[in-house]
């Protein structure tokens, strides 16, 4: 069992506040693929946007996640359980739900020990949902080559080296279940200015920047974006396309 990495504590509040929100789609087609809608449990949930969505279609949503703090940030609902809970060891009953989910989380787990738990927690014909998103795309391209420049280079060398993992969109990630196909899917959002910057404050590249050089790199770059984007309070459209791989457990092994 390798420790537990812990690049979101600090910031959990932000993180609640400007992370980008998942399509509903994607849920609708999960919970179709499951074998029954009675429990869910979202792994890694941070503050449970994907709990909070999951709990649409599932009669009971459990989101664990080994961060106190964020944790702490996700609101209460109906039918959604929190549990503070390392990912492998979940202290959810054998054999008891249907789906179970990684968003965005997957490249910091340790993974046979995470796979031999959704594979204790899933019954047999459940599914394992994982996905990732990586660089995004915003609607005017000198305000792309901007960005694109701000992650390669003014934080890339603080990105952890699992962040490779996502950038291949998990596709090199050993995935031992009976895999599925996986549709397209993206999340679409229209924000200022300010919506765009909040959310780069929330990498953990730009947090491990800050914590090393002592200044925060999003401040400079707002600069340059400026001229470009136009009015602050414009919309412009953010786009994310996700990494998806789902798998169905079989029997019992």
């Amino acid at each position: 069992m390798h420790p537990f990495a812990d690049h979101f504590s600090t910031i959990a509040r932000a993180y609640a506040a400007a992370r980008p929100s998942y399509p509903d789609a994607l849920f609708a087609h999960l919970a179709s693929l499951a074998p029954a809608r009675r429990r869910a449990w979202d792994c890694a949930a941070g503050n449970g946007q994907a709990t909070r969505k999951l709990a649409r279609f599932f009669a009971e949503v459990v989101g664990t996640d080994a961060s106190a703090a964020q944790i702490g940030e996700a609101p209460a609902q109906p039918g959604v359980v929190y549990r503070v809970a390392p990912a492998e060891a979940s202290g959810i009953e054998s054999a008891s739900a249907d789906l179970v989910t990684v968003a965005q989380a997957l490249h910091w787990l340790d993974l046979p020990a995470f796979y031999r738990e959704a594979r204790r927690v899933l019954v047999p014909g459940g599914v394992l949902a994982v996905w990732c998103y990586g660089f995004q795309r915003v609607d005017d391209a000198g305000l792309d080559r901007l960005l694109q420049q701000f992650y390669g280079e003014t934080v890339g060398p603080y990105w952890a080296p699992e962040r490779r993992l996502v950038e291949e969109g998990y596709r090199t990630v050993p995935f031992p279940f009976e895999e599925l196909p996986a549709p397209p899917f993206e999340m679409v959002h229209d924000w200022v200015l300010s919506e765009l910057l909040a959310y780069l404050r929330t990498w953990s590249a730009t947090n491990w920047f800050v914590s090393v050089r002592g200044f925060d790199p999003v401040s400079p770059l707002a600069a340059e974006l400026a001229p470009l984007w136009g009015p602050a309070e414009t919309p412009r459209r953010v786009r994310w396309p996700l990494s998806l791989r789902i798998g169905r457990a079989g029997g019992p092994e």
